[in-house]
């Protein structure tokens, strides 16, 4: 039987294998040549105390003892495919659930209202460089979805919702690397990303489904509260026999639709605030206790959380050695996202930080209608828009922020369409302001340092999550009233990150087929 073992390493011998099957055979009273293999199950950073090390969770298989078989993701093979099932939306939830479809042996028909990878470079380098947005390819729409190029964490707390692994392994089997399967926060980098999403659609098409890009959804025929086909592009029907709705939590136009179809839909909470960025050697200092990380560390990351005036107030999307970058689906909004390469290597880390926003904080100007925490969201990109009618983004340092004062000058920051100085107080709602205020306030005390006016706020972050549900059976996943209808990830309100988005679209996937 395998021995399974928790081993305490220091950084510079943490990723060295001879070191660890000698602690494993010490650990064992056994030699090293008794030791057949080890698998390496999970390997995080403990920074509670100083110095900083290393825990590994491994498996040590002994000579004689069967070693485990290797994981698998999906098991493919050509086959006659049954009935067509459309998948609306080819980020994360829509890709795994294709890939589901195709295991069980139905064919998938995916509609992208946005380009393949390559082409959609190209829109991100005229956001970035010409401030201008294309609302049908950016950093929220096109192949992939949001994930493709905005970090690739692939971190969960959806433990019960499905086999992570199999999720993990699939991004393994097309050209991640395979510490994802063992690092505690598994990340893929946005570097990496669009050629790993490549070779999932090459394997897609290999084994026989449809993917139609730049097909915009634009209604669905629907007879005896069934989808019969779906229109795109506002002309084109294609037959389905079933509809899985994957669009991702910024297809605003697919939430106005379902409302003129009288599809029933919700308002939901979500959150919003700012991208914060500090310098990246200042986070490692704070976190670390040491001046410099060295080479064996990777930059620190943090996660917080308080209750600040009365709301929630959270970190969220945390970037080491990354960026922020611009995340508006159309003209007239400003709104921020962050991401990192594989390796994590600029010399800033940002983060979301973020506001929770409930029916009470919208209900007075927006009403109660499944679109109003959506308008609500709307009017603060806008305002930040408006601050400089560009998407220049505001932004102010974070004391000054919290004291109330313009920022006179800014730090360099890494948003390439540029910031200007702006009080963000004007922008965001009073609540949100002033919990912000007071929860930087609070991590100020709890994490020495992070309180400073070297750290630089921009707005907005708005997108966190979707604020729209559009509910569905619990059991068999069926949206309420539309028998066909399979609401589906972050843009539906039942997901929060691409694995949770992909274990998601894998249960959707499987609803579907058992019509």
């Amino acid at each position: 039987m395998a021995h399974e073992l928790e081993l305490k390493i220091s950084p510079d011998k943490a990723f060295d294998e001879s070191y660890i099957y000698a602690q494993c055979a010490r650990t064992l009273q056994l030699s090293e040549g008794d030791i057949e293999a080890i698998t390496f199950l999970k390997r995080s950073i403990d920074a509670r105390k100083k110095p900083v090390i290393y825990i590994l969770r491994v498996k040590v298989f002994v000579k004689g003892e069967a070693i485990d078989p290797e994981e698998k993701g999906f098991e493919l093979h050509q086959q006659a495919l049954k009935k067509r099932i459309g998948v609306v939306g080819f980020g994360p939830a829509g890709m795994f659930a294709a890939l589901q479809l195709l295991e069980m042996g139905y064919q998938p028909v995916v509609f992208e209202r946005g380009k393949m990878v390559k082409e959609r470079r190209r829109d991100l380098a005229q956001l970035n460089k010409e401030l201008l947005v294309n609302p049908e390819s950016n950093y929220c729409f096109g192949e992939g979805g949001a994930g493709t190029y905005s970090d690739g964490k692939l971190y969960t707390r959806s433990k019960k919702r499905g086999d992570i692994r199999k999720v993990l392994k699939t991004f393994v089997d097309h050209g991640a690397h395979p510490d994802i399967m063992v690092n505690a926060h598994p990340h893929i980098g946005t570097n990496k990303l669009p050629g790993i999403i490549e070779n999932i659609r090459e394997t897609l098409l290999a084994f026989g489904a449809e993917i139609r890009f730049n097909s915009r959804v634009s209604d669905f025929v629907i007879e005896n509260q069934t989808i019969k086909a779906v229109e795109i592009n506002d002309k084109e029907q294609i037959p389905v026999e079933a509809v899985i709705l994957a669009t991702g939590h910024s297809a605003r136009d697919i939430f106005e639709l379902l409302v003129r179809k009288n599809i029933y839909t919700e308002a939901k909470p979500f959150a919003l605030g700012v991208r914060i960025e500090h310098p990246q050697t200042l986070i490692d200092s704070i976190q670390y206790g040491v001046a410099e990380r060295g080479e064996y560390l990777p930059p620190a990351s943090y996660s917080l959380v308080t209750q600040a005036a009365g709301n929630g107030v959270f970190s969220f999307c945390m970037c080491p050695g990354g960026i922020i970058a611009p995340a508006e689906t159309g003209p007239g909004e400003v709104v921020v996202n962050g991401w990192s390469p594989s390796k994590r290597n600029g010399k800033f880390a940002n983060s979301g930080m973020v506001v929770t926003v409930n029916p009470e904080h919208w209900l007075k100007a927006y009403g109660s209608g499944p679109l109003a925490a959506l308008a609500f969201q709307k009017t603060v990109e806008q305002k930040a828009y408006a601050a400089f009618n560009s998407i220049k983004a505001p932004a102010q340092r974070m004391d000054d922020f919290i004291q109330k004062r313009l920022s006179a000058d800014l730090p360099e920051c890494s948003y390439l369409p540029g910031v200007g100085s702006a009080d963000l107080h004007q922008i965001l709602p009073r609540f949100i302001g002033t919990s912000l205020s007071e929860g930087m306030t609070h991590f100020g005390k709890s994490m020495r340092g992070y309180r400073s006016n070297d750290a630089l706020l921009v707005g907005v972050e708005s997108r966190t999550s979707s604020p729209v549900r559009i509910p569905r059976d619990r059991e068999t996943l069926r949206h309420s009233e539309i028998s066909n209808l399979f609401p589906c990830g972050e843009g539906a309100g039942y997901a929060g990150g691409i694995v949770s988005a992909a274990l998601d679209g894998i249960a959707c996937a499987t609803a579907a087929a058992g019509l």
